[in-house]
């Protein structure tokens, strides 16, 4: 799927994400996350034993949403990598940290560093962009 530059130039905005997954039994699950547009992917990270991350292992399918104002733009996609080598998915909480408290010293971060992470890379399947 191919997102429009103004589509882009509002996910460059460290905004909030609301990530939607399946619960085993229909319910939706959802879950205000930190973000980060990768080329054609939404990178986020949490941890491996969240309720969330368990529902993506049994069904990779996600609906993110983001909104501002009476603008929004919802993302269909799936998560095509699970990044559990945890040099990799701390370093990219770290980053996502750094992107979201850019003013923050280095050492506010350090309990990332000792957290089991797992990155979650997802396509981007279906696109609804109102306003933009």
């Amino acid at each position: 799927m191919v997102l429009t530059d103004a589509v882009r130039k509002f996910l460059a905005q460290p905004r909030f994400a609301v990530l939607a997954t399946s619960m085993p039994d229909g319910r939706i699950q959802q879950t205000v996350m930190w973000y980060e547009l990768r080329g054609d992917q939404i990178m986020i990270n949490t941890v491996p034993d969240r309720v969330k991350s368990n529902n993506i292992r049994r069904d990779p399918r996600v609906s993110i949403c983001w909104e501002d104002g009476y603008r929004f733009l919802t993302i269909q996609g799936t998560v095509v990598e699970m990044i559990e080598d945890q040099d990799i998915a701390r370093e990219d909480i770290v980053s996502l940290a750094r992107r979201y408290h850019p003013h923050q010293p280095e050492s506010a971060h350090d309990h990332f560093r000792k957290q089991d992470r797992v990155t979650l890379l997802i396509s981007i399947d279906h696109v609804l962009a109102k306003d933009f």
